[in-house]
């Protein structure tokens, strides 16, 4: 791993469509972010410079190159993935966008195993047109911990947006399939990854976590459902016994409405949407990272906005923000491995 501003944030050009390259473009052409790291995106040359001409940052310039061996620490980096012409159909989701998407992704997967750079930050994905024989993941999230971690590290997403902290017990699914995929051994594992990427990603020494119940109202001593009361309720016990200061389960809508979110280190909910609403109203400019992993891998917390896309408005914080801290994260492993020796 390279030495704080030497660290190479590789950075994946998601979908071509979208507003991947604006947010991107932006985000480098801030002096700061030379000054913290050396930044390389796994895109399209072409592409770049078809972006770049509509948002009208003729001053902006990338430095292409064909591998990360060769990387200029003066500005961006660009990888050319493909040569030839790419349609672009701003807006609209394209077979060819899910094809660059898919191939910068494992492009960038590729240079993180084999450590030519130090951590990937993720533009975002079409779910639908990236999906074909090599790719059949619902997001970054199980793509990574299928590439970087399997069973030995599960993967636990995790959005941040300054203390504020809210993972999830469950991954992308549908509604119905979550109380049937939660099970008190899966929350403790969660309990633990979250835990654990506390204390060595953020440097908190005695993280408090709050645990979101699955039913409302907790289930009303099973009035609503038993869940809580036969999985929610032992595993965030046997966390606290195992040495976790987790605590609930908290009704999602009393616990944020109420303000006592602030009382802790993180959240944890039971599903996509219980924990994300709040989330994306509470936190500006949030942030996702993939906690549990080997390696480090965060994204801003927006989609393609494909309705906005060309117009040269998208506020690129949320990609500074990926940036910033997926530095953070690698300065505070750092740290945590000196600490140990």
């Amino acid at each position: 791993m390279a030495d704080n501003k030497n660290f190479v944030i590789g950075i994946t050009q998601g979908d071509i469509n979208g507003i991947s390259y604006e947010v991107i473009i932006k985000s480098l052409s801030d002096n700061r972010i030379m000054e913290l790291c050396t930044p390389v995106v796994y895109g399209l040359a072409k592409v770049a410079s078809y972006h770049k001409k509509y948002m009208e940052m003729p001053d902006f310039t990338f430095q292409y190159t064909k591998t990360a061996e060769q990387l200029s620490t003066k500005r961006p980096n660009l990888i050319n993935l493909y040569e030839e012409e790419v349609k672009i159909d701003l807006g609209t989701s394209t077979k060819i966008a899910g094809q660059m998407a898919e191939r910068s992704l494992y492009a960038a997967g590729r240079d993180l195993k084999n450590k030519l750079i130090d951590a990937i930050v993720t533009a975002p994905v079409n779910k639908n047109n990236i999906q074909s024989e090599k790719f059949k993941f619902p997001g970054h999230t199980t793509f990574f911990e299928h590439y970087f971690g399997g069973k030995e590290h599960p993967a636990l997403m995790l959005m941040v947006a300054d203390n504020l902290r809210v993972g999830f017990a469950t991954n992308y699914m549908p509604i119905k399939e979550i109380a049937e995929n939660l099970t008190m051994e899966t929350l403790v594992q969660k309990l633990e990854t979250l835990n654990q990427s506390l204390k060595q990603d953020f440097a908190l020494n005695n993280p408090k976590i709050a645990v979101l119940s699955l039913n409302p109202h907790s289930g009303d001593d099973g009035v609503l459902g038993d869940e809580d009361q036969k999985i929610v309720q032992p595993a965030v016990n046997q966390a606290f016994h195992n040495g976790i200061n987790a605590f609930g389960p908290f009704s999602a809508d009393g616990f944020f409405a109420s303000g006592a979110y602030t009382k802790f280190d993180a959240v944890l909910a039971m599903y996509y949407d219980q924990g994300m609403i709040p989330f994306k109203l509470l936190g500006k400019n949030g942030v996702n990272f993939t906690a549990g992993l080997p390696i480090v891998r965060t994204a801003p917390a927006h989609g393609t906005a494909y309705d906005i896309a060309g117009k040269n408005i998208a506020d690129p914080q949320s990609m500074r923000n990926a940036i910033y801290l997926a530095i953070d994260i690698l300065r505070n492993r750092q740290q945590a491995v000196g600490n140990k020796q």
